[in-house]
């Protein structure tokens, strides 16, 4: 058994499932591979994202210390995401879905194009 984030879980999938139980998470966590980012530019860069929703995503993320925010005491605050270093041991993770993914793409579709997605990872 196991026991975080207040919920006690019979498989350790069971919890990648309950963190990672939308859309939005995983691309969030992707964005910020980069490094930092402030609000505006994952907002800008999560693809058809409210910022009501990011915000609901960022705050859920911090609470799994998955991510951390930094706020500056400037006027207008500064407020700066990136990962935190469990959060940064999801590259190898993400590396291999993206991976996976262009695979099944070039199987079952067709690449039309390279987009900024892909070069993240296409050294």
């Amino acid at each position: 058994m196991y026991y975080v984030n207040g919920k006690e879980y019979i498989c350790s999938v069971s919890i990648v499932q309950d963190i990672f139980n939308d859309k939005w998470k995983l691309g969030i966590i992707w964005h910020l591979l980069e490094g930092e980012k402030r609000y505006k530019e994952l907002f800008e860069e999560v693809s058809e994202i409210t910022q009501k929703t990011l915000t609901i995503k960022l705050r859920d993320l911090e609470e799994k210390h998955l991510i951390k925010r930094v706020v500056f005491p400037e006027i207008p605050p500064k407020v700066v995401y990136s990962l935190t270093p469990i959060g940064e041991k999801l590259r190898p993770v993400l590396k291999e879905m993206f991976e996976w993914g262009i695979l099944y793409v070039k199987e079952c579709g067709e690449v039309t194009k390279m987009n900024a997605c892909e070069v993240k990872f296409s050294n």
